[in-house]
């Protein structure tokens, strides 16, 4: 027969099973402080690196998007004329062209004009395509004051190798010289004086998101040179 203070001590009731109760806790509370003090220092480290690189990364980005202004205005270098290229914070699409833009799921991001001392070239318009085969794809339009598309520079991409990621090198370089309302891509060879390029063979969905992208852009130009042609800060 079990007594019944032996039975209070195996079910837990007793002294030994209230000793036991606490040392459980007082692990758990220790081993919760321990996970907090790690928590801790692992977000003040990721905090510290990240404000450690915030300004190499802002001064790599910034000369990112100069080079992709340059690259738009290639006949500038070629006269040996150094532009500026003046960040325009007021510039946004009309209520219109932005509804329309977004059809095509294309976002106008960041606008400049460029200046070769006093005299206007154009504008650069950067215009992002959230419908990529990849994700989105960030291009540059560089646009002459008299409405031709001087170039297009993608600064970022993500798409299929072989196949999508050779926008750059395939597609981009159709829509540099042509002065046309807007570009329409075709699979069956781009007829000569007409606003057609050649869609990449095998990445339909990558031409059409360049593509959508970089009408966005030469669209809000043709809007600020409608306004005012060389309206700049």
């Amino acid at each position: 027969m079990i007594k019944k203070s032996e039975t209070a001590a195996v079910d837990g009731r007793g002294p030994a099973g209230g000793e036991k109760a606490r040392s459980d806790v007082q692990i758990m509370l220790k081993e919760a402080g321990i996970l907090f003090v790690i928590t801790l220092l692992s977000g003040l480290l990721l905090g510290f690196v990240y404000e450690l690189t915030k300004k190499p990364r802002q001064l790599q980005q910034e000369k990112a998007v100069r080079e992709a202004c340059i690259a738009v205005f290639p006949q500038a270098k070629e006269q040996g004329t150094e532009l500026e290229f003046v960040k325009m914070a007021d510039a946004a699409p009309s209520g219109e062209l932005q509804a329309q833009l977004a059809l095509d799921g294309v976002k106008i991001g960041d606008i400049y004009s460029a200046m070769g001392g006093e005299e206007f070239y154009g504008y650069v318009v950067e215009a992002v395509s959230t419908e990529g085969y990849g994700g989105d794809i960030v291009l540059y339009v560089g646009v002459g004051a008299d409405g031709t598309v001087n170039g297009v520079s993608i600064l970022e991409i993500s798409e299929t190798a072989g196949l999508g990621m050779e926008a750059p090198n395939v597609l981009t370089p159709q829509f540099a010289g042509r002065k046309v309302d807007s570009f329409v891509y075709t699979k069956t060879g781009a007829k000569p004086d007409s606003n057609e390029v050649d869609a990449i063979t095998s990445a339909t969905i990558t031409t059409k998101a360049v593509t959508n992208a970089v009408n966005g852009g030469l669209k809000m130009a043709q809007e600020l040179l409608a306004e005012g042609g060389d309206r700049h800060e």
